[in-house]
């Protein structure tokens, strides 16, 4: 199974003003564009179909896991609490479904967890792996995921995605 860690694509300041419940942030204009080039840049990479997209509520993560789902052609995507920025993610591990050999779940969320999450994985205890907005990373694993037993795959920048999938990078 590979896991892919996938964090939002860049969204609004945060501004309470604007948004009092930051749940509601959403993508920017461009944010919305570089998340695609991102998502057809990860759909490069991939050899396996992916069998499901978790993703946070909050809104730049549902429309980062939407965004992900056309170019993977995935279409199961499903919103989970523990993918919200501070929970546990315990329970999230508990809860992926089992795929094939070679096949992969996507888990959309928030720095510094999804970071965390990656380096839990791969090395076994709270570790930061951190990701840029609408980058990735790839974890395998020979059976169920669980602390310590993930084996890195790639860990790849926005910039990076946006390559594969043929478009220049901007600053």
């Amino acid at each position: 199974m590979l896991l892919i860690l996938l964090r939002h694509g860049p969204a609004g300041k945060a501004d309470p003003a604007t948004w009092p419940d930051d749940a509601e942030r959403p993508l920017t204009p461009r944010g919305e564009e570089r998340t695609r080039d991102a998502a057809a840049g990860l759909a490069r990479l991939l050899d396996g179909e992916v069998r499901e997209i978790q993703t946070s509520r909050y809104v730049r993560c549902a429309r980062t896991a939407e965004i992900a789902s056309e170019a993977l052609g995935c279409q199961r995507v499903r919103a989970v609490p523990e993918l919200e920025p501070g929970e546990p993610l315990g329970a999230l591990l508990e809860e992926l479904p089992s795929v094939a050999e070679g096949d992969a779940v996507v888990l959309v969320g928030h720095e510094p967890d999804l970071g965390t999450l990656a380096g839990t994985l791969v090395i076994g205890k709270a570790a930061a792996l951190p990701l840029k907005k609408a980058g990735a990373c790839g974890v395998r694993f020979d059976g169920h995921p669980a602390p310590g037993k993930g084996q890195l795959v790639w860990h790849v920048t926005p910039r990076i995605l946006r390559r594969l999938a043929g478009r220049r990078s901007g600053a």
